[in-house]
């Protein structure tokens, strides 16, 4: 079956979903329906671990009498299968306390018209053809130097999936989409000293995806850097966040500013809309129709229309990220939001990062994260680190073991620059950010 009949099918089964839960009485209803199937193959010292073949499905209605809700999941798409689900979310809204604020989204939001955003570009490999990218990404990094003793193993995945929404405004819309990854992850030892990292690559098209020999060697080169690690002393200095690491902050950004947050009054950014946030230079925004993106759609989880969208702009919050629940909790509308933000970025200050680390003259390269310790609700910020210790605007060590802590507010209002080093894999698009000072706690 070819994806555009895979898609006709699931929008066959939202379908009938809908007018199932209309003949069982619900006012509206929503539902998604998605099939997937993959091929995940990993091979470790040479030899090939695991191949695995995936094919999942899953449904998930919502149905409302009034303003009670209800939904149910199920990965079976049998007849039988779909009409328990919708009678099991019915019996859950019907004994569901009154909410003014569900419902489905504004129907005038709904996405007319769906554009052909190039997400879907099948990799038609097999398994033996698999195993032989991900040894030749192995095999770079084994080969890169006598300290790298052992790996967990190079892996290779391709995804293929096809995703359809409705409700019953009317609206019924899908779109397939693809998704390939090739990772390596070695250990460098030195002594008594080992060290471990990695490095992938991932993208809608498989000749997007950098060479196995690249991925691999830059996973030595990062797992070799490691080694020899010092302590520092606890100290307040300027902090660089490596490319790789700085999407995190943006995510504490996101989570901030998400509406669900806000509506409870648990996040530091209460009230910020309108107010300065990050320095004058900074522009965030998402762009939900990027072509071959990461994060693309056409529309969101509710079948609200995506858009381009700036989140902070002159350093100035923006809006929320709002999905219809949220809205209708703040009186304002829907960003579109239903599912996150997508294809996020930041405005660069135009350095690489060694220009960086010249700017920054002495301090620590964060390049490794740990814990949980963004408390969104004070802006509270402290984690566990690894990285690299500079003085006079070059690397001098690896330094492990130690905290990086601040409070997120200031540290936004502190960026001094981002990097022009944003080629890093993912959904979100940063280069290197330098933080004018926080707290680094050692011994």
């Amino acid at each position: 079956m070819n994806e555009q009949d895979k898609i006709q099918q699931l929008q066959s089964a939202v379908e009938n979903l809908l007018e199932e839960a209309k003949r069982q009485g619900a006012d509206s209803a929503e539902a998604g329906v998605s099939a997937q199937t993959g091929l995940s193959v990993t091979v470790r010292l040479g030899e090939t671990e695991t191949i695995e073949h995936t094919s999942d499905n899953g449904l998930g209605i919502t149905v409302f009498f009034g303003n009670r809700k209800g939904s149910a999941n199920t990965t079976d798409l049998r007849p039988d299968a779909i009409r328990e689900s919708v009678a099991a979310a019915c019996r859950i809204a019907r004994s569901a306390s009154e909410d003014p604020a569900a419902g489905l989204a504004d129907p005038a939001l709904m996405a007319r018209d769906i554009p052909d955003l190039d997400l879907y570009h099948p990799w038609e490999i097999d398994a033996d053809g698999a195993a032989e990218l991900a040894r030749a990404c192995e095999e770079a990094a084994r080969s890169a130097d006598a300290r790298i003793t052992n790996s967990e193993g190079a892996t290779l995945y391709t995804q293929r999936s096809s995703f359809v929404y409705g409700n019953s405004h009317g609206f019924v819309a899908g779109y397939p989409t693809t998704r390939h990854s090739l990772s390596c992850a070695v250990i460098a030892q030195q002594g008594d000293d080992m060290q471990r990292d990695y490095w992938y690559d991932s993208g809608r098209v498989a000749g997007d995806i950098d060479a196995p020999e690249h991925i691999g060697s830059r996973a030595a080169e990062r797992a070799l850097a490691r080694l020899g690690g010092r302590k520092v002393a606890t100290l307040a200095c300027p902090v660089l966040f490596r490319a790789d690491i700085a999407p995190s902050l943006l995510r504490s950004l996101f989570g901030a500013i998400r509406g669900h947050a806000v509506y409870r009054r648990s996040t530091f950014l209460l009230d910020a809309v309108g107010s300065q946030i990050f320095p004058q230079w900074v522009t965030i925004d998402e762009d939900p129709l990027r072509p071959r993106g990461q994060a693309s759609a056409p529309f969101d989880n509710e079948g609200v229309a995506t858009a381009h969208r700036d989140l902070v702009a002159d350093g100035v919050l923006q809006g929320y990220l709002l999905d219809s629940y949220a809205a209708r909790k703040l009186g304002l509308q829907s960003t579109a939001s239903a599912g996150g933000v997508r294809n996020a970025s930041i405005t660069s200050t135009g350095q690489d990062f060694e220009q960086l680390l010249r700017e920054m003259d002495r301090g620590v390269v964060v390049t490794e994260l740990m814990g949980q310790g963004s408390n969104l609700v004070t802006g509270d910020y402290s984690r566990g680190a690894a990285g690299f210790w500079v003085e006079h605007g070059e690397i001098q060590y690896p330094i492990e073991e130690f905290t990086v802590a601040g409070n997120l507010r200031d540290m936004y209002a502190g960026l001094v620059a981002v990097g022009t080093d944003n080629a890093i894999p993912g959904s979100v698009r940063t280069g290197s950010w330098l933080i004018d000072k926080m707290t680094v706690g050692g011994d």
